[in-house]
């Protein structure tokens, strides 16, 4: 697996021979504000005051003071800065040549530029490092599936299911610094390690030391992991109010839950969306029902969630962050503001696909997955209810399918399980069943293999680079930057200037910031516009055309987008519209290309 996702990243975007800034903007939006920190790190002074640096972040949210490893799960990039630094220290001391360099000839008159192959390169090992981790994962799902099922057999069926829908489990090789990449591997360990437990009568010390630490891997790389946990102590209590497991076991698990989550907590420098997260809430209303004896149903359970999230607002005067249970009214009652329509217009936030079922159904896949479910046994309810959740979070969003398919391939491992298919192994060798299932997935899944293997392709994007080069040139070190977030990422990441906004839109304050931002593509004044971003104390505004017109489907186009939230101006026409023809007075084109056009502030 390994091999595979880094043959696929290398083949889209030739990325061994790109230039240092075509790899970093290769690494648009998030991807690229995370990378900014690992190369803070990298290339600071020593290691502790590149730590150092981005615990007092003065050029991500200008004016600004932030700890960002408080804010953005960034210890990934901490650990993998510190190996970096490590790998390259001990090398240099040796005297190993760790990277190779050449002049790379673009033709088309661009000019030349100096590529660097070689884990001392640091863009290069970070994805190595990423990639390696999600080809370790794949050694856990072959463990998680021999063990689910209780045959090696159900080890390969998980690992040939996951080949075979691998566009559908993850998408690792086409965006490796996502905060998915490092999280999701320790959710396989984690699940496998909580099926361990529900199954062994008696507990041990060490495997409840085992979830906790999966816990934390999971948890702190990635924001959305909690609302996974979320699902798993719901599941978890579910099966304990039907009887299948006992209040001594539940309590022991939520105990490695609760603690896993203070040292996240702590580590995160007492992050108020880890406190405020219905996880958390969740963890202290099923606690508080076993001190106090009870069990509550489904609609008191969520009063005193929503109870317990109310009175933590109340006493940490901390404004609870509505922003995922915002996107989930947006999903089912159809609620509508800026904040959710930035969300729901994207691709990746959209229902699931209709042809994502079709799919399945071609590898195989879903029918045996559901065949699997008709017949599964009590012991293994758990994993029949964390198939609903999942199922139902890959329709409402897309982007979870990477929670439904793997769990599907782990699933179908269940095929060769002799305590479901006991009847059938008495007529049939359980090697004779499996093979034949997986010849028959075959047939579709190689040639989905075949369609990633001969996606070919070369990252360039002129009109960024040219733009990152102007800004370099011409502008000062403290100028201050404001535009689209994917955009600011690379300013930030390549040409090291201040932004006042960027990609990460979880915290309310950066959305109001980014809602003063896009503005510029609403109906309002130029002049009221100008006040807003000089409060900032923007100094460039970076605007682009193709936000000013994209549409990725009805109501979804900025200006649209805004007149949700400024009904009153409704029907005018767009500023960005009268800023591409004419941004004076208020504001000065000085540069300009087929994409973008830099806009300076004017000041009275």
């Amino acid at each position: 697996h390994w091999c595979h996702i880094t043959t696929l990243f290398e083949n889209d975007r030739h990325f061994s021979h790109l230039s240092t800034l075509e790899r970093e903007m290769a690494f648009r939006t998030e991807m690229g504000f995370y990378y900014s920190y690992f190369k803070t790190i990298a290339e600071a002074p020593s290691f502790w005051n590149g730590v150092w640096m981005i615990m007092n972040d003065r050029l991500t949210e200008y004016p600004l003071v932030i700890n960002t490893l408080k804010r953005f799960n960034l210890y990934p990039e901490v650990v993998l800065a510190s190996w970096y630094r490590i790998y390259t220290g001990i090398m240099d001391f040796i005297g190993i040549q760790t990277k190779t360099c050449w002049t790379v000839n673009r033709g088309e008159g661009l000019s030349p530029v100096e590529s660097c192959e070689g884990l001392g390169d640091p863009a290069s090992f970070y994805v190595a490092v990423i990639f390696l981790l999600n080809g370790l994962m794949m050694s856990v799902f072959f463990l998680y599936g021999t063990y689910l099922s209780g045959s090696n057999l159900g080890g390969l069926v998980t690992v040939a299911c996951y080949f075979f829908n691998h566009g559908e489990s993850t998408r690792v090789m086409w965006t490796p610094p996502l905060r998915e990449s490092f999280s999701y591997p320790f959710l396989v360990l984690q699940m496998l390690f909580v099926t361990y437990i529900l199954r062994t009568p008696n507990i041990s010390r060490r495997s409840l030391i085992a979830l906790c630490i999966s816990n934390v891997f999971f948890m702190l790389p990635w924001q959305f992991a909690q609302f996974v946990l979320l699902t798993q102590v719901a599941s978890l209590f579910a099966i304990y109010v039907v009887g299948y497991i006992d209040s001594s076991k539940l309590q022991k698990i939520l105990y490695a839950h609760m603690a896993s989550l203070g040292v996240c907590f702590i580590l995160m420098f007492g992050n108020s969306m880890l406190l405020m997260s219905y996880y958390a809430a969740s963890l202290a209303v099923t606690w508080v029902s076993f001190e106090r004896k009870f069990i509550c149903d489904t609609s008191e359970c969520l009063a005193a969630i929503f109870g317990f999230l109310n009175e933590m607002k109340f006493h940490q005067r901390i404004k609870q962050d509505n922003s995922y249970s915002n996107l989930l009214k947006a999903k089912v009652i159809g609620y509508k503001d800026f904040d959710t329509s930035m969300y729901t217009c994207a691709v990746e936030f959209d229902f699931m696909e209709k042809e994502t079922p079709l799919r399945y159904m071609k590898t195989l896949l879903l029918p045996v997955v559901l065949v699997i479910f008709w017949i599964i046994s009590a012991k293994l309810v758990f994993h029949a209810l964390q198939l609903i959740v999942f199922t139902v979070l890959a329709v409402l969003i897309m982007r979870l399918k990477l929670f439904l398919t793997p769990h599907m391939c782990i699933m179908a491992s269940l095929i060769s399980s002799k305590q479901l298919f006991g009847k059938v192994f008495h007529k049939i060798r359980p090697r004779t069943l499996v093979f034949a299932v997986l010849a028959v997935m075959a047939a579709e899944g190689v040639a989905n293999l075949q369609k990633e293997w001969n996606i070919v392709g070369e990252f360039s994007n002129l009109p960024q680079e040219e733009l990152l080069t102007w800004i370099k040139a011409n502008t000062r070190h403290d100028a201050v930057f404001a535009g689209a977030m994917p955009t600011m990422s690379s300013v930030k990441l390549s040409a090291l200037r201040p932004i006042v906004n960027h990609p990460h839109y979880e915290d309310a304050g950066l959305r109001a910031r980014t809602k003063i931002v896009y503005s510029m593509y609403s109906r309002k004044l130029a002049e009221d516009v100008k006040k807003e971003l000089l409060k900032l104390g923007v100094d460039y505004y970076i605007l682009e055309d193709s936000w000013c017109l994209r549409r990725t489907k009805p109501g979804c186009s900025m200006p649209e987008i805004w007149d949700i939230e400024d009904p009153a101006n409704a029907g005018k026409l767009p500023l960005c519209n009268l800023m591409s023809k004419d941004s004076r007075p208020h504001f000065i084109t000085v540069f300009r290309n087929s994409v973008f056009k830099v806009l300076k502030v004017t000041r009275e």
